[in-house]
């Protein structure tokens, strides 16, 4: 594995500081799949996460006190925080650890922004924490993706943003290796929800399994056009570079009123608009606050407009991904 991936220094307590009896980690959303780089281009985005609290218990084994929604199982083998924190304990080796979790949900259920994700990194982070932080960060990052793994799919567009934060550009998943973007201080991101759901499974079962030349070579001309503006800082390069060709065509009949939506994102001064991760949630990118609000109120007219209730938020690039929150006592 490449050492590509940023240092994260909010994850581990000092080695001299007395192991904790509870931890609490907090991981942030964002957005997989971001625009032309499907499962290889992904960023964290500030505002909503998920919250993980662990604790010791006498019984082996992860046990989970609160699933974090009713629709979420509440089996530990089919939970996205419990799984990723099954994986830490089984890397650390201690079968003898027993942890019980409670997940709080911020994300929206099956939205597209990162929410299974987002559990997994709590998950993962809160249980190393709570054992004393022995895992590194990669190890960390692969107990999230095998929760991932199990879920929805192989791939850490999603997983390795939330943990590690800002853009991510993914050059392999087994093994892993990425390269992490630079950030435009004035790049804005607009998230509009509307009220429906999309499991990522069902999401992912509609893509093509081949494409054609010329679709694969505009593929990767629009990947490279978003990194050259980002590695630039000139976001004027954005616009026309997030054009997806390959899930967007496949995705958007499953996506009611999201046509219409990015119209009015492109036609209220949007550099370039596209399906969140898996939908049903849908982004634009904008140069400043004023444009971006005025993106985020087209883009939730054309929805309510469609019979859709939506609701949208401003946001940045979330550059400190996953961290530890004091516990609650």
């Amino acid at each position: 594995m490449r050492s590509h991936f940023p240092a994260v220094t909010n994850l581990s307590r000092a080695p001299e500081e007395k192991r904790e009896a509870v931890t609490r980690a907090f991981a942030p959303g964002g957005i997989g799949n971001l625009g032309p780089g499907l499962d290889i281009l992904g960023c964290a985005v500030t505002g909503l996460g998920d919250t993980v609290e662990a604790r010791f218990v006498d019984a082996p084994g992860v046990h989970l006190e609160r699933s974090g929604h009713a629709d979420l199982p509440s089996d530990p083998f089919r939970n996205a925080a419990t799984i990723a924190a099954n994986e830490v304990i089984r890397r650390l080796g201690d079968s003898r650890a027993g942890v019980a979790l409670r997940l709080t949900k911020g994300l929206p259920l099956a939205g597209g922004q990162g929410g299974s994700a987002a559990s997994a990194v709590a998950g993962a982070v809160a249980t190393n924490a709570l054992l004393g932080g022995r895992l590194g960060q990669l190890d960390v990052l692969a107990a999230a993706y095998a929760a991932e793994r199990t879920l929805s799919g192989r791939h850490i567009d999603n997983v390795a943003p939330s943990l590690f934060g800002g853009i991510l550009l993914i050059r392999s998943t087994e093994p892993f290796d990425c390269d992490r973007l630079p950030v435009p201080p004035s790049l804005r991101i607009v998230l509009v929800h509307p009220a429906m759901q999309l499991r990522t499974a069902e999401a992912r079962a509609v893509l093509p399994r081949s494409v054609d030349l010329g679709v694969a070579l505009a593929q990767a001309g629009a990947v490279a056009a978003m990194v050259a503006a980002l590695c630039t800082g000139d976001l004027s390069r954005l616009r026309g570079a997030v054009d997806d060709r390959i899930a967007e065509p496949a995705r958007a009949p499953l996506l009611p009123g999201f046509a219409a939506a990015k119209r009015a994102a492109l036609e209220a001064g949007a550099l370039g608009c596209s399906i969140s991760g898996a939908g049903p949630s849908s982004f634009a990118l904008t140069d400043g606050d004023q444009t971006a609000r005025a993106v985020c109120d087209a883009m939730t007219a054309a929805y309510h407009d469609a019979g859709i209730t939506a609701s949208g938020r401003v946001a940045e690039v979330d550059q400190r991904g996953a961290r530890l929150l004091e516990a609650d006592r």
